[in-house]
């Protein structure tokens, strides 16, 4: 299994996130609308513990898949109040998979 790396070209973003949106400034006039637009093209898929389309069509579907750690399941609710307090948005869809949604997504950018 290869690694996967998210690479992100932060100046692209944010030069698009500053001129794409009006002027935002703080309490104390620091302009933040490029901060803003660059923390909101970002979003988090997570999978629910519940069963999905796939698991109702093919019953034996992830079978052999070894259930999630205790010390993995423990820190999910941890990344995602992490992600919150960056304002980060996460979705979740019962019946549908994190790669699901991110592909829909990804298919609505592409339409944009």
């Amino acid at each position: 299994m290869s690694e996967k790396i998210v690479l992100i070209d932060g100046h692209s973003i944010l030069n698009r996130a500053f001129y794409g949106l009006p002027d935002l400034t703080n309490s104390e006039g620091l302009h933040t609308n490029a901060v803003y637009g660059f923390l909101n093209n970002l979003t988090v898929a997570f999978d629910l513990h519940a069963p999905t389309f796939r698991h109702q069509k093919y019953q034996a579907y992830k079978g052999t898949r070894k259930a999630m750690p205790e010390e993995l399941r423990e820190q999910v609710p941890l990344m995602k109040e992490v992600l919150q307090s960056m304002g980060v948005p996460t979705v979740s869809m019962e019946g549908y998979e994190a790669d699901d949604l991110l592909g829909t997504i990804a298919r609505r950018s592409e339409e944009k």
